[in-house]
């Protein structure tokens, strides 16, 4: 039986895979690795896409998290308010800085930080709030945004995950001060290897990160702080340019085939299993699902012996992690992010995933859980 795997990064590559090797020979030719003309214009077409003033791209999407929080000055003494249901750079970078990362639960239907609870995390050293805009759903940045603004906080908007994604409209990115992506290959708008950009409207921000990632150097030799290297290579953004008008269409898709889970899912009527929350705006970079009765863990094992991949985001939260022991947090802290964790499982999620493959992986869960 063919497999089905979570992501196939080879079915992109089949339909434009033309231009992308005109792209790629064309950077060849040029001599111009680094830099240039090929990463600029896609910094400007990304920007122009987003909505932003200024689109600066870097080495990848946690080099943007920790370059935005130097950009802003976070570092020995803050304390920055993020969600502890998120891949480690989220946190990770807070630590790079010298902050700390202050964790709150996440909503049970959203998978995303609870926006309500961060007014009670906000201590005299907050100077930051990371809303993390997971499995391509954005944050309540209405709500986020009010309480930022009362309290004089920044936002950093981790939207890894969540490219094209929108809130009220406004794609997320262009909400906080800074929006941080990541262009690793399994992402909605994915490059052949390691990529980041940041986005903002703030000038001399946009001029600090520009300096920051290139060792805190704004002319060469001459530095004004301690950077570090961070450049998105030629190739990346002249490959990310050819498909970035292709991501809409690869979005309305993703969301075609969450609709198309949806709908067969409740069909099934698998009691142990709850489908995840509609939401028109997602951009479904995950179509994650929740097993009852601890059986994830054996769901996943059955469905590999059937050759249905499936992934797990995230098995153990941050608050628990061995490396965070120092903050004191302890199991229990967070029931909904540990309860979620115990239970989510990702089916496989790309543009190109066709109708017939949804259907056998519904169908086996369903014969699995019956």
């Amino acid at each position: 039986m063919n497999k089905i795997p979570p992501f196939d990064v080879s079915q992109q590559y089949q339909q434009i895979g033309d231009r992308l090797n005109k792209a790629a020979l064309e950077v060849l030719a040029s001599g111009q690795y680094i830099g240039g003309q090929a990463v600029s214009q896609f910094e400007t077409e990304f920007a122009q896409y987003i909505g932003s003033n200024h689109g600066i791209a870097c080495n990848s999407g946690t080099d943007a998290l920790y370059l935005a929080l130097r950009a802003l000055d976070i570092g020995e003494g803050a304390e920055v308010i993020t969600s502890p249901f998120t891949f480690f750079a989220s946190a990770e970078t807070i630590s790079m800085t010298g902050a700390k990362p202050v964790f709150i639960d996440i909503e049970a239907h959203s998978f995303n930080m609870n926006v309500d609870l961060i007014e009670a995390a906000i201590t005299e050293r907050t100077k930051a709030i990371m809303p993390v805009h997971l499995f391509g759903r954005s944050v309540d940045m209405t709500k986020l945004m009010a309480i930022a603004k009362k309290h004089n906080l920044y936002v950093i908007e981790d939207c890894a995950q969540a490219t094209g994604a929108t809130f009220d409209g406004q794609k997320v990115g262009n909400i906080g001060d800074v929006g941080c992506f990541s262009f690793y290959p399994t992402k909605n708008l994915g490059g052949c290897g390691d990529g980041g950009m940041m986005t903002t409207n703030n000038p001399e921000v946009a001029r600090k990160l520009h300096i920051l990632r290139e060792h805190g150097s704004p002319k060469r030799y001459y530095h004004e702080y301690i950077g570090m290297n961070s450049r998105l290579d030629a190739l990346q953004a002249a490959l990310l340019q050819v498909k970035l008008p292709y991501l809409d269409k690869w979005n309305d898709q993703r969301r075609e085939i969450s609709d198309r889970y949806t709908h067969l899912l409740k069909d099934a009527n698998i009691p142990k299993l709850v489908s995840p929350h509609y939401c028109a705006s997602s951009v479904w970079n995950q179509y994650t699902v929740c097993i009852g009765d601890g059986q994830r863990d054996q769901v996943q094992a059955q469905l590999r012996e059937q050759n249905i991949i499936t992934m797990i985001y995230y098995p153990l939260p941050l608050h628990l992690q061995e490396v965070y022991r120092y903050l004191n947090y302890k199991k229990g802290d967070f029931p909904v992010t540990e309860d979620i964790c115990d239970r989510v499982l990702s089916l496989p999620m790309f543009p190109e995933l066709r109708e017939e493959q949804q259907q056998r992986v519904v169908s086996t869960l369903q014969n699995i859980l019956k």
